[in-house]
């Protein structure tokens, strides 16, 4: 593994290194602006498969002290649950703030943060998951819910697909402002039924009408910094127990 900054990455990846240092991702992500983190995300798969992502390493300042809690949850699933090497800095679960020099071989004693560490232990489940490392991963489009509401552009969406019967969907709202789009997902495979969509980083549980989610995209209202992780049951996948219609809107706030 190279650590390489000077925008580098490709170059050495070039001359034979297995993976790079994602520094732009890291960057960008502290400019806490959705659009460049897209924009990112959409290279070439054969570049991003090699690129180590990271929120934190000896070089930069810990993670707890740069993004603020609901930042740094948003970010975290945005670079552990994009394709490449997920590359985690000791102390990093357990939200440290002191930078340390590698040449001290020591720390001072730090209060773990409980919800971070939390939130730390229920995205390290998902991604154990074989979905997350030997899947398909794929951006998804993002539009407008209506003319004039131009907050599309605050999210960041993407899939991954273990054929035939294994999917999740990741959305998130990276941005200060409460947001809405219609996530599209145009998948024949969602057929005609109903489509569970459970979120593994929370209690929320949604039904909704495959043939709708073809047609529209699924529909999405979150809050500053929200995020989603769902495992899709339903039609797609004959493995999974088709989930009973619900009478709920076809809205998902928090």
């Amino acid at each position: 593994m190279a650590e390489v900054y000077w925008d580098m990455e490709w170059t050495l990846q070039q001359q034979g290194f297995d993976y790079t240092y994602d520094k732009r991702l890291y960057d960008r992500l502290r400019e806490q602006r959705a659009r460049p983190v897209r924009e990112h995300l959409g290279a070439d798969m054969a570049y991003q498969d090699k690129l180590a992502r990271f929120l934190e390493n000896h070089d930069e300042p810990r993670a707890a002290s740069t993004f603020a809690p609901e930042v740094h949850a948003a970010a975290a699933v945005l670079t552990f649950l994009s394709p490449g090497l997920r590359f985690f800095h000791q102390g990093q679960f357990a939200g440290r703030r002191t930078r340390i020099s590698p040449h001290l071989v020591r720390a001072p004693e730090e209060a773990v943060d409980g919800a971070l560490a939390q939130f730390y232990d229920r995205l390290l489940a998902v991604l154990r998951q074989p979905l997350v490392r030997d899947g398909n991963w794929s951006l998804l489009q993002c539009v407008p819910v209506w003319a004039d509401n131009t907050t599309s552009d605050n999210f960041i969406a993407f899939r991954w697909v273990r054929a035939p019967h294994e999917w999740m969907f990741v959305a998130v709202n990276y941005s200060p402002q409460q947001s809405q789009c219609f996530m599209r997902t145009p998948f024949t495979e969602l057929g005609e039924g109903t489509v569970r969509l459970q979120d593994l980083l929370s209690p929320a549980v949604y039904d909704r009408p495959g043939e709708d989610l073809r047609a529209r995209g699924l529909f999405l209202d979150m809050p500053p910094w929200g995020y989603h992780v769902f495992d899709v049951q339903g039609s797609h996948a004959s493995m999974h127990e088709q989930a009973a219609p619900c009478s709920k809107p076809t809205r998902i706030c928090d």
